[in-house]
């Protein structure tokens, strides 16, 4: 059972089940500062678990990406080296919000498991927490696992809490054994970390709050959160021991293999390691993380630099890592259709960041193999100096757990205290030095005061060159033609990136003209403002006096971007209510992209509306209010103040609209009046996280040209239907009626022509004394239900019989069914008989014992694999007495 399937299975069991299914979370979760990413399938329910949110279903299943390494829940060390850890994974969970509890959560774990899985329940144990005398009788009692395969464990291992106070309550997990022949013990046995017995599904009971004396009160509404590994329990479902053997893995690796010539070993550790890792970088690169020296940013370029570390192991001299997308694509694209629209962004992305380390990779192996080398060759296990370790890391940028990667494969340590006394010195002389602190460990800015900004009113403004950093954030006297790098202003009209809003672009001459820097981002470090570029025309040296100019058409887009988020946050709380909140937005001078809490998809009205309303305020052209005022009185004057967000005592208010119809907190840059913004057009709206949506929209002539684009289709579909605009959704709709009517009179036609030649087929059945065997390939391109139909129609002409019949649907595609008269089936089952022939020919079916449907691959061997399948069969006939 293939990876896909077993996705889909679990969905659609729980939703038969009146689950709402809702869709996977973004990687980084929501509003939420706790967490680096998203660990648990849970999370996206917090709010609802603690109590914050009313949750607008009682029940949810759901398949959710995950990803763990950094923060709390960091398997990255470990990825290649075991079989089951994976900085990215997919974890199916079903949740009930007060709707049902231990008895039913534990009943469709084992229906699940035991019936639509078929796993064998011999193969099956459980734990339960040690007092949970409910949960071990449901097991025992209800669905009858015999007491010495239930195992009762503490509070260590069948205990969850979200805190040290909140919701909490016991678990129960369904282990699986992978058999004798896998070493170790059973679950709170001392062999327990052995791979014998597999953690498949962990139901949580959460039936307690716990208090801030320790206290655990009873919840009002006890709810269940449960959680399966779909990698996991598709290794259980394929016969494998590791997850890196399963369908998904094995596809991917096989074509990563590709890239390296001359590898032959498909189980190498560095394969199962790009592998893993193409999966987490892709899709933190979908949900908006993008390579940096801090937060986020950085777990991913960690993760970039371990593939491309072992990609080299395998022999890449170049970069090769963008090259594993597509494959992921090809495996996971259709489950996460946002993949495959963002594969390009993904690959430019990897290409830059590869192609950048590269630079540095080669000089910092040499000299971390050169340390190595005399201690390597010692008995015993030597430790790396870690005043090394940090002169790679802040120097070369290898992460520290790259470092220790390689440093294991040698034999060797790394001297843990020793860097971070070395990581901690240098945070001490950078701010001691710069004034701030900061977590990069490429950027030292010894600049004392903060950047000044000047941008709410000046484009271009004449400024003095403080600091110069090349590519790798290192500070430097002066930059050349042609080399990438940063520059510090003491005075700049380029607004950093922050608030959603993205760094200005623009250009940084000298005032003699003799040098000029592009500048294609800007961003802060802490309140100093770093301008990133690369120098067209040089040198470019530090002291000089240079003109700094502003792009005016990116920044005229990108005011009109931010003001109408504010314009479209007041007109979702007009239309939708007040529950409405910011969840988090992105100004580019492209589009604009706005998160807000709402529990519903918009219906088309209410976005006309919204859409009507923000073009009112444009098109009424009042002037925007600026004020800088008390945090308090800015409240008082009904300023939103954004969740999450951290404020200075003294604030700037944005107020724009007839009748204060937007009054919200901002240091963005903005319009002077909204008829700037041109026009507003959504272009698209989602749900991103349970109770979290999401609006795209356009602005100005983008807007314009996008009107244009649709009225072309419009038109181009008047003229190809003949009929006015009013009367395209009737004239479609009629066509589609129409190609429905040919598709149906199509199918009765190829099955009246195979059926027309049943009298042909049968002449061709074997006979055996009173029964008839008839192994057979018929037209292609029938499908699954007009092959059932010709199946029946020679059932009932030959009696009692056995047919096998096989259609070519292309060139890899095999549509196959089996089915057998009720008398003969003591002895033959419909489902062995199409199991084995699918097998023969590269595919897999079942059914029940009187029919069954298959499909294969080997189109070359069906020939061949039919004639077997009659000869075997005709001698079982004639084995078994009429």
């Amino acid at each position: 059972m293939k990876l896909a399937a077993i996705r889909s299975a679990f969905i659609n069991f729980f939703a038969d089940k009146e689950h709402k299914h809702v869709p996977s979370s973004a990687l980084v979760p929501a509003n939420d500062p706790t967490l680096l990413f998203t660990n648990a399938g849970m999370v996206q329910f917090k709010e609802y678990f603690l109590g914050q949110e009313k949750p607008p279903y009682p029940s949810a299943v759901t398949s959710q990406k995950v990803v763990r390494a950094g923060g709390k829940h960091n398997d990255l060390d470990n990825v290649g080296y075991t079989a089951r850890h994976h900085t990215f994974f997919e974890m199916l969970g079903n949740f009930s919000f007060g709707d049902y509890f231990k008895e039913a959560a534990i009943a469709y774990a084992w229906e699940f498991i035991t019936e639509v899985l078929s796993i064998p329940r011999e193969k099956l144990w459980v734990t339960v927490y040690t007092s949970d005398d409910e949960a071990f009788d449901i097991w025992h009692q209800q669905i009858g696992l015999p007491k010495e395969r239930i195992i009762r464990l503490g509070e260590a291992d069948n205990f969850w809490s979200m805190g040290d106070t909140g919701p909490c309550g016991p678990c129960t997990e369904i282990f699986y054994d992978h058999g004798p022949e896998v070493p170790g013990g059973l679950p709170g046995s001392p062999e327990e970390d052995g791979d014998r017995y597999i953690e498949i599904w962990n139901i949580v009971f959460m039936q307690y709050e716990r208090h801030a004396n320790g206290d655990m009160e009873p919840l009002p509404k006890p709810s269940v959160d449960t959680g399966m590994g779909l990698e996991r329990i598709a290794a259980v479902m394929q016969g494998v021991h590791s997850n890196y053997e399963i369908d998904l893995f094995q596809s991917l690796i096989s074509q990563i293999a590709d890239l390296f010539p001359g590898i032959e070993d498909l189980q190498a550790k560095s394969l199962r390691v790009i592998a893993d890792h193409i999966r987490a970088c892709a899709f933190l690169i979908v949900d908006g993380v993008l390579p940096s020296n801090e937060g986020r940013g950085y777990v991913l370029r960690r993760i970039i630099r371990r593939a491309v570390r072992h990609g080299q192991k395998l022999g890449a001299d170049k970069p090769f890592f963008h090259f594993c997308v597509q494959p992921l694509v090809a495996q996971m694209g259709e489950a996460y259709p946002d993949l495959a629209v963002a594969s390009k962004q993904v690959e430019t992305v990897l290409l830059r960041e590869e192609t950048r380390f590269l630079e540095t990779l080669e000089q910092g192996l040499k000299i971390l193999l050169k340390e190595m080398e005399p201690i390597s060759s010692q008995e015993g296990q030597q430790e790396l100096s870690g005043l090394v370790a940090f002169t790679l890391y802040d120097t070369y940028g290898f992460p520290l757990d790259l470092t220790n990667d390689i440093a294991r494969e040698h034999g060797v340590v790394v001297d843990q205290i020793g860097f971070e006394k070395a990581m901690a010195e240098q945070k001490a002389r950078s701010k001691a030095h710069s004034g701030f602190s900061s977590d990069e460990f490429y950027r030292r800015i010894d600049v004392e005061t903060p950047t000044e900004f000047c941008g709410y009113d000046d484009l271009n403004k004449e400024s003095e060159l403080l600091l110069l950093l090349d590519e790798q954030g290192r500070s430097v006297e002066q930059l050349n033609a042609g080399q990438a790098g940063s520059l510090v202003l003491s005075l700049t009209p380029f607004y950093a990136e922050s608030g959603g809003q993205i760094g200005d672009v623009g250009r940084v001459s000298t005032r003699e003209g003799t040098a000029l820097f592009e500048v294609t981002g800007t961003r802060k470090q802490g309140k100093v403002f770093v301008h990133e570029g690369t120098v067209l025309q040089g040198p470019f040296s530090v002291g000089q006096q240079v003109s700094a100019a502003v792009d005016p058409n990116n920044r005229s887009d990108i005011k009109a971007n931010h003001s109408a988020t504010h314009l479209l946050h007041a007109a979702l709380r007009q239309e939708l209510g007040i529950h409405v909140q910011q969840k988090g937005s992105l100004v580019m001078s492209e589009r604009l992209r706005f998160d807000f809490s709402h529990d519903a998809p918009l219906t088309s009205d209410q976005l006309n509306t919204i859409e009507r309303l923000v073009n009112q305020q444009i098109c009424a052209n009042t002037a925007v209010q600026v004020e800088s005022m008390a945090m308090e009185a800015a409240l008082d004057k009904g300023a939103m103040a954004l969740f999450g967000e951290k404020y200075e005592d003294e604030v700037r208010v944005l107020s724009m609209g007839t009748n204060n119809f937007s009054i919200e907190l901002c240091g963005g840059t903005h319009v002077s009046r909204t008829g700037e913004i041109g026009c507003f057009q959504i272009v698209s709206e989602a749900s991103i996280a349970s109770g979290v949506r999401r609006i795209e929209a356009i602005t100005g002539l983008k807007s314009v040209t996008e009107l244009q684009q649709s009225r072309a289709v419009l038109q181009e579909a008047q003229s190809l239907l003949k009929a006015k605009p009013e009367q395209l959704i009737a004239k479609i709709s009629d066509l589609m009626d129409q190609v429905k009517q040919q598709e149906r009179a199509l199918e009765k036609l190829k099955v009246s022509q195979v059926s027309s030649g049943a009298n042909d087929l049968t002449s061709q059945a074997v006979r055996i004394e009173d029964r008839a065997l008839l192994v057979v390939r018929v037209a292609d391109e029938l499908d699954a239900k007009q092959l059932r139909t010709v199946v029946d129609q020679l059932k009932q002409k030959l009696g009692r019989s056995i047919v096998v019949l096989a259609s070519v649907q292309g060139p890899e595609k095999i549509q196959m069914v089996a089915a057998v008269e009720k008398t003969l089936i003591p002895q033959f089952k419909a489902g062995d008989i199409i199991g084995h022939l699918a097998r023969e020919l590269g595919g897999k079916g079942g059914g029940k014992p009187e029919l069954a449907m298959a499909g294969g691959k080997n189109v070359a061997g069906l020939y061949s694999a039919l004639q077997s399948l009659q000869e075997q069969l005709v001698k079982e006939l004639e084995a078994q007495p009429a």
